[in-house]
């Protein structure tokens, strides 16, 4: 359970962390550059389990891990969108980062408005009401569960990708 954070349309990379914030791999550091320029005080904003709700093509741009990055390291627990950028979508999955297309619920919740978000079965909640958002692959579930890609190899192996192919 967490609050809502709304953006609009085509929140770009850089928007999400400038490029000269890109020198460290450092989470705490990546957190509190989070939405730096675009959005001060973001990142003393946020509770662990705040969800990022936006519009179309978020994370549209460069293709730098840094922001999904970013976003996982300052606590937000989902980011929902009307749609995604390929790379970033796939970027965020890979560090274990929670994104969930689900069109219906961009223009029904507000900044601030609780939400509840099952990240493994992609349904909901805000306002008495349920969404059915767009439910990870199971090789996205296995990565999310994991933490991460490279955590899932490390721990696994190869063979723990494989296994839901």
């Amino acid at each position: 359970m967490g609050r809502v954070f709304a953006f609009g349309d085509g929140i770009s990379t850089d928007a999400i962390m400038p490029g000269r914030y890109n020198l460290t791999t450092d989470a705490a550091q990546l957190a509190k550059a989070c939405f730096v320029e675009y959005r001060p005080g973001f990142a003393d904003a946020v509770r662990p389990g705040d969800v990022i709700v936006a519009g179309s093509n978020f994370g549209c741009g460069s293709s730098r891990e840094h922001a999904p990055l970013s976003i996982k390291a300052v606590g937000i627990g989902a980011v929902v969108a009307r749609s995604f950028a390929r790379i970033f979508y796939r970027n965020a999955v890979n560090l274990g980062l929670p994104v969930i297309r689900c069109p219906e619920l961009v223009d029904a919740v507000r900044e601030g408005d609780e939400i509840e978000v099952d990240v493994l079965s992609g349904i909901i909640r805000s306002g008495g009401r349920a969404y059915q958002g767009e439910a990870p692959s199971a090789v996205a579930r296995r990565i999310s569960e994991a933490g991460s890609l490279v955590e899932l190899i490390r721990t696994r192996g190869w063979a723990a990708i494989e296994e839901v192919i």
